[in-house]
């Protein structure tokens, strides 16, 4: 089984300019630990004090919110698209 994980530019500066990798893991948690393997200086980024994922990453399946789908109970299938996107917060309170 493999999963395509999409990566957004604000991280490729952890990746060495790669914007995808192939993934095996099953669910969030595995995939968490997957990028972590493999992009060390990215999973500390997206990784909190717990070891779980950030709340301001956002992650869609299949452009799909995982939280919608079970968030780390859901299985991924193969072929599914994963993306990871940072929240973006500011502006001007003028």
């Amino acid at each position: 089984m493999s999963v395509r994980v999409l990566l957004p530019t604000a991280f490729t500066r952890h990746t060495d300019g790669k914007k995808e990798l192939q993934s095996s893991a099953i669910d969030l948690p595995g995939l968490v630990a997957d990028i972590e393997a493999t992009f060390p200086a990215l999973g500390a980024h997206i990784k909190d004090e717990n070891g779980k994922l950030r709340r301001f990453i956002n992650v869609y399946v299949n452009e799909e919110d995982i939280r919608f789908l079970g968030n780390d109970a859901y299985k991924f299938q193969d072929g599914d698209e994963v993306m990871l996107i940072p929240s973006i917060a500011g502006g001007c309170g003028c």
